[in-house]
């Protein structure tokens, strides 16, 4: 039984031994831990947060992707190999269960149902402070953000 368990930590000590970052999904009660891919982490944290995969159902990251000229005002594209890669994994660890059917509008994450659902107690004089500015900044009030880490734990909203 030890060696069972420690093969299926090895990959898990792996990645935290090089660095690599991991998002956690709470669906049902159920954690899954998903190993962020470092050029999703690269790409996309060099203007946001890079918003964990679950965030959004599959079709909506299909959307996206093939949009990145168009990315909500900014030209966001990349090159095909890596718009492939990034592509992929987005579409393997996309939303599953509820999350996954419920396709927000513009696909943006800050308006699906369970992230209002999430942040409802928030008020909008809460969301225009300068420290935050707008539901998009994570990073702003979830600590861990950076790091894939969405937990009410680590959360600190600033004054």
């Amino acid at each position: 039984m030890k060696q069972l368990t420690a093969a299926l930590l090895l990959p898990w000590l792996v990645l935290a031994s090089a660095g690599l970052h991991a998002e956690e999904e709470e669906e049902g009660g159920h954690s899954r831990r998903v190993p962020a891919l470092p050029k999703y982490q690269q790409e996309c944290s060099a203007c946001h947060v890079a918003y964990p995969a679950f965030g959004l159902p599959a079709a909506s990251w299909a959307r996206l992707m093939n949009h990145l000229p168009q990315h909500f005002g900014t030209d966001a594209s990349l090159d095909p190999a890596t718009t492939r890669e990034i592509s992929q994994w987005l579409q393997a660890n996309a939303a599953t269960g509820h999350r996954a059917q419920d396709t927000p509008p513009e696909d943006r994450i800050t308006r699906s149902r369970w992230f209002v659902r999430e942040h409802h107690e928030i008020s909008s004089a809460t969301w225009q402070r300068a420290a935050i500015g707008k539901p998009s900044n994570c990073a702003a009030c979830h600590t861990g953000a950076p790091q894939g880490r969405f937990s009410e734990h680590d959360v600190r909203i600033p004054r």
